[in-house]
């Protein structure tokens, strides 16, 4: 191949056959989106591309945005190059991108995760012959524990705080993970409240016809110490404020893949933390590299040099990208959150 069917540019994951950009983060005419996460879907754009599910928390995020949707599995035509989305696992309506040209294949996977979670649709693998890949927890320490066991620890949690008159407070972000913890906690447990940038996210899935438990937005006129035994599930930056403070005696806990480091844990001076993430763990990232049957990997954000080089001893032609993703963080800019 003499000549790349993708480049990585300054402003972007460019293919010059088709003229677009995907997950640019810089404003170009045509952007096709993998999904809508701060990092990844950004203001500015002239025309977007993105599925059917994306779309909508999208226009939330952004406003007024010129959006076309695409079906998962459906083949659009840009230019010379033919274009199709397919599922990524990582939040409602993600994306990895395939992108064919004179019989080229490449994907851009943007953010993903491989095992499902009931919220997100799952992971496809797709074949090609180079895939663009993150590696945010491109350690072999990142391994996750079943979807049922980490359901089971967090409300036997919830329950145990509640039996002992405590709020339950988590911080998750509000696009995804937030959902993916109402889908698994037990309603029947108290009542479960959510900060505004969450319920704002769950509204907008709701009329997706995305199905999530009641909850109750915590507004300046409640009286949050009268929702007895209540589950609290809020961005993490609003962990340790006087928003969080208000709900009186607590246990506060992390959900997040960077909880399977007893050090971030111990930094973040949460009770609890929950190793949940909505990107692949290190058996997720190699299962879905092979899969793709691949020769060229270009890997994004998380542990590139240490992915890269376990890549090359693995007989793969291995590359880092530098781009402006930023994957899961705990830090108060949450670059993934959606509001």
């Amino acid at each position: 191949m003499a000549e790349s069917l993708l480049s990585f540019t300054d402003r972007g994951i460019y293919c010059a056959a088709g003229d677009f950009f995907i997950d640019p983060w810089r404003p170009v005419d045509r952007a096709l989106i993998t999904h809508g996460h701060a990092d990844h879907s950004r203001p500015g754009m002239g025309r977007y591309l993105a599925t059917d599910a994306a779309a909508p928390v999208m226009r939330h995020r952004l406003g007024d945005i010129a959006i076309d949707t695409i079906a998962f599995g459906e083949r659009r035509q840009i230019n010379d190059v033919t274009v199709s989305f397919h599922p990524a696992g990582h939040v409602p309506g993600s994306a990895q991108i395939r992108v064919e040209h004179r019989g080229e294949v490449w994907v851009v996977s943007g953010d993903y995760k491989t095992t499902p979670d009931g919220l997100s649709e799952p992971f496809e693998p797709v074949r090609c012959h180079a895939f663009i890949s993150e590696c945010t927890f491109g350690l072999p320490v990142f391994k996750w524990a079943p979807e049922d066991d980490v359901r089971a620890e967090l409300n036997d949690w919830w329950r145990r705080n509640a039996a002992d008159g405590k709020t339950s407070i988590i911080g998750a972000y509000a696009l995804g993970k937030a959902q993916r913890l109402l889908t698994s906690v037990d309603p029947g447990i108290g009542p479960i409240l959510t900060h505004g940038a969450v319920e704002n996210t769950n509204t907008v899935m709701r009329h997706q016809g995305i199905a999530l438990p009641d909850t109750l937005r915590v507004t300046p006129d409640m009286d949050p110490k009268a929702q007895k035994g209540a589950l609290v599930v809020a961005p993490p930056s609003a962990l340790g404020t006087p928003w969080a403070r208000r709900f009186g005696p607590s246990s506060t806990a992390f959900a997040s893949g960077w909880m399977a480091m007893r050090g971030v844990r111990r930094r973040r001076a949460a009770d609890r933390g929950f190793v949940i993430s909505d990107h692949a763990d290190w058996p997720g990232l190699n299962a879905a590299i092979a899969e793709t049957g691949a020769e060229r990997i270009f890997v994004t954000h998380g542990y590139t040099s240490i992915f890269r080089r376990w890549l090359e001893s693995q007989g793969y032609d291995a590359a880092i990208v530098e781009t402006e993703y930023e994957g899961e963080s705990l830090d108060a800019a949450e670059p993934e959150d959606a509001a």
